[in-house]
């Protein structure tokens, strides 16, 4: 887009240009007003594709840190849940997954496209691979709160936990400035 609006620009400046130097005598006004007009439709373009640009750049930007924010948020939930799970009633525990990981979670998905924008596939993967798999354990832990079975609940709450942990480490290591050795 931004390469349009250069080609425009030039077409309006060599139009102004032929427009008054046509005729010795004369200038054609309506051929060098339509030239400016062709160019200031170029110059809107590139004002228009850079001001997307910078947007697109801090959109990312501020999705990075939502995806740290809400991996960080879930893995101190993990940890508490976890570390609590032998005095809540197992049939509770479902209850505090829903208050405790529902928003991190959305935000979290909401965000994960900015991971392959900004690192590639190959890290969305890695990054990706942990988070679903702590994703799907904590659906465990859910369905066996509903159900009442105690030794899954507390199997898989450490599972996700570990799971989720690994995701944010993922993500920190992503943004970390590379060390030089």
């Amino acid at each position: 887009m931004k390469g349009l609006g250069f080609v425009l620009v030039a077409v309006g400046f060599l139009g102004g240009a032929l427009a008054s130097v046509v005729d010795e005598a004369v200038v054609y006004w309506a051929w060098f007003a339509a030239a400016v007009a062709v160019g200031g439709v170029g110059l809107a373009i590139i004002r228009m594709s850079h001001r997307e640009h910078v947007r697109s750049t801090e959109r990312i930007v501020f999705n990075m840190q939502t995806i740290e924010e809400s991996l960080r948020r879930i893995a101190e939930n993990m940890t508490r849940l976890n570390a609590d799970k032998d005095t809540i009633d197992p049939y509770d525990v479902r209850h505090r997954i829903e208050e405790l990981f529902t928003d991190d979670l959305n935000s979290f998905v909401e965000a994960r496209e900015s991971i392959a924008h900004s690192y590639g596939l190959s890290a969305y993967a890695e990054v990706m691979n942990c988070f679903a798999a702590g994703e799907r354990y904590l659906n465990r832990v859910w369905s066996a709160s509903a159900d009442g079975y105690i030794d899954e609940i507390n199997d898989y709450l450490d599972r996700a936990r570990e799971q989720f942990a690994a995701s944010l480490d993922k993500v920190r290591d992503l943004q970390a400035p590379p060390q030089t050795t």
